[in-house]
């Protein structure tokens, strides 16, 4: 059986998936790759695009911010909801370190927000209160920007950078942008 089955290039249209077909050209086709099947989920957002549904992620909102660098320079950035903020800082070259990128391990990304956006964000977590004891120039609205997501609210939004950071004059080296 197994020499009768040869490789097609013909893919199955709502998985998008190679498929092979018996040699003899019957109707009949198994799946490529049995060890990786598509779930439930996966297949049913397979058939949404095909049928021109469109994903969450294609209606999340563009959130444009300030960041205010040490220096006194205004960075304006846009980013989707849901994005965090050291990531949208990196995305525009905004010198917000992250030397975790964002694994809530380091207090690198410390940025100091508004009144009114840290008043309606959730509380930071036992973690990032932690690493927050470690950063230079705390203060009442500071938080870690790896865990502060954009939301529509944040439209407008002033992001405040601290004077330094305790990475940056180890070796002093800059972040890349990725």
């Amino acid at each position: 059986m197994l020499g009768a089955i040869m490789r097609s290039t013909a893919s199955c249209r709502p998985c998008a998936r190679l498929l092979y077909r018996p040699a003899t050209a019957r109707s009949i086709h198994v799946v490529a790759s049995m060890r990786f099947p598509l779930t439930s989920t996966a297949r049913t957002q397979s058939y949404q695009q095909a049928a021109g549904f469109r994903s969450a992620a294609a209606l999340a909102k563009e959130v444009s911010v300030t960041f205010i660098e040490s220096d006194g320079n205004e960075v304006q950035a846009t980013g989707e909801e849901g994005t965090n903020l050291m990531e949208l800082a990196h995305e525009n070259d905004v010198d917000l370190e992250g030397a975790c990128e964002g694994a809530c391990a380091c207090s690198t990304c410390h940025v100091i927000l508004d009144d009114k956006i840290f008043d309606d964000l959730p509380e930071p977590t036992d973690e990032e209160n932690d690493m927050l004891d470690l950063a230079f120039g705390l203060t009442d609205t500071s938080r870690l920007g790896c865990q502060v997501l954009l939301t529509p609210e944040m439209e407008g939004m002033r992001i405040k950078l601290p004077s330094a950071t305790r990475n940056f004059y180890v070796d002093g080296a800059k972040p890349a942008h990725h």
